[in-house]
């Protein structure tokens, strides 16, 4: 598929898809959540880890405040329900390990998109700003879930009350992140993390994923059934046999994601 607003490169197990609007700050329109749904289920079915990132100096700055339809005012509930919900759930139920490399501010909608990766790995000069209630609005695209979740309830609450900026420093010190980084070691940094996400065993990287989402609904006694019955998979694949191998031999495993 041709793709207008984003861009889209599979390579070596790697696929990166960009955010390609920098003339708007990657701001998000109709077009653009429907090629970042195409985008993430093409990429699913062929790469071994997926990275989303921004085009110029923003990684995505939320609603394209412009791109009403023609109409005046959205409908905002249908626009949620037929564009941004099919969208953040083709990443956060990606079947493989997801990164959002943030390289500059990521608010509202932006925000919420990166933090429904896997992983988030953000350059020290960006931020993160829940937007919402600065335009009479209340958070969306997945941030009432979460943020409570990732940073916990009071500063949840505070991020989406005040809607102040949350510098990528602060993001990791919270957990709302994983790791923020110089920006100049950043483009390498998450190059690495994604090649090494690549690279590695995708069948355990699927279980753990499993695994971990479904531990908050979980009683002990729950997860330790789901923990067997994953690890019983786990313990099948090819690439478990060449772990084993690789660590009697005292090399680096050479997994093939089988």
């Amino acid at each position: 598929m041709n793709y207008e607003t984003i861009r889209l490169e599979i390579a070596n197990g790697l696929a990166i898809l960009t955010l390609n609007r920098p003339d708007k700050m990657n701001a998000l329109n109709s077009q653009m959540r429907a090629e970042i749904t195409f985008a993430m289920r093409e990429a699913a079915g062929s790469a071994r880890a997926i990275v989303l990132t921004g085009e110029g100096k923003a990684f995505c700055t939320g609603q394209d405040l412009g791109d009403a339809g023609g109409s005046g005012v959205p409908d905002m509930e249908r626009t949620l329900r037929d564009e941004y919900n099919p969208m953040l759930e083709s990443i956060y139920d990606c079947p493989v390990p997801t990164i959002a490399a943030v390289n500059g501010p990521a608010a509202g909608a932006g925000a919420n998109l990166a933090l429904a990766t896997d992983v988030v790995i953000a350059t020290q000069s960006a931020y993160f700003l829940q937007a919402f209630t600065r335009i009479g609005l209340m958070p969306d695209a997945g941030g009432t879930w979460f943020l409570p979740r990732q940073m916990g309830l009071a500063k949840a609450m505070g991020a989406t009350l005040f809607a102040d900026r949350i510098s990528a420093q602060q993001a990791s010190d919270w957990g709302m992140i994983w790791e923020a980084v110089e920006d100049d070691a950043f483009d390498a940094h998450w190059r690495a993390r994604a090649e090494h996400l690549a690279t590695g065993p995708t069948q355990a990287y699927r279980a753990v994923k499993k695994s971990l989402r479904a531990s908050s609904g979980n009683t002990l006694a729950e997860q330790l059934t789901t923990e067997a019955h994953l690890q019983g998979k786990c313990g099948q694949t090819r690439d478990f046999r060449e772990g084993v191998v690789a660590f009697m031999e005292k090399r680096p495993a050479k997994f093939e994601g089988r």
